[in-house]
């Protein structure tokens, strides 16, 4: 866990990597400075087969069960009582949308949704986006192989320029800083409430 705290956060934003790729990616660090000057303390998870030196990732269960043991702990350890959102990238995203009801999110930031895999819609993951009950921003590059999943309820589909990558921090960051901007006053609402 690589943790980028801020003085006096309003909430926090846990987000996990790709499955062929680390913390590092330009969408994450985007991301994370959208968060950050947004004033959330910001938490970038490594999935432990990427610890463990592994390149494949673990099945999703495996994935889902790391995820939400880390969030249970961020919540019991330095995110303290402040109200959580979740996302990631690519898997990482997936990720977050399966286990939103579980940690309690309040919303789910999703970089580069899988929608499906490359050149077969029919294997379409729709199902977990749908499944996903707060508000959830998913940011897609405008000609991802992956496919691009529509708005839905509670979904905002922001189509940025470029492919599942995502390259560019600074287009990322503003995207999601204009989202977040609109969820400061429910995230302050419920870290009062926890607290």
């Amino acid at each position: 866990m690589h943790l980028h705290p801020v003085t006096s956060p309003e909430a926090a934003l846990v987000l996990g990597h790709g499955a062929g790729g680390g913390i590092e990616s330009p969408d994450l660090v985007g991301a994370t400075e959208a968060a950050r000057s947004a004033g959330l303390t910001v938490a970038l998870m490594e999935q432990p087969y990427r610890v463990a030196g592994r390149r494949s990732p673990s099945p999703a269960a495996h994935l889902d069960t790391a995820w939400t043991a880390v969030v249970s702990q961020l919540r019991d350890g330095p995110l303290g009582n402040l109200a959580i959102m979740s996302g990631g990238r690519s898997l990482g995203a997936r990720v977050a949308c399966r286990t939103a009801a579980e940690t309690d999110s309040l919303a789910v930031l999703c970089l580069a949704f899988p929608l499906h895999p490359p050149g077969r819609p029919d294997k379409s993951r729709l199902d977990e986006l749908d499944a996903v009950r707060v508000p959830a921003l998913v940011v897609q590059g405008e000609s991802d192989p992956f496919g691009t999943p529509p708005d839905g309820p509670n979904r905002t589909v922001a189509r940025i320029p470029g492919t599942h990558s995502l390259r560019s921090s600074s287009t990322v960051e503003a995207v999601v800083s204009d989202w977040l901007a609109t969820l400061l006053p429910i995230f302050t609402e419920a870290s009062r409430r926890r607290g």
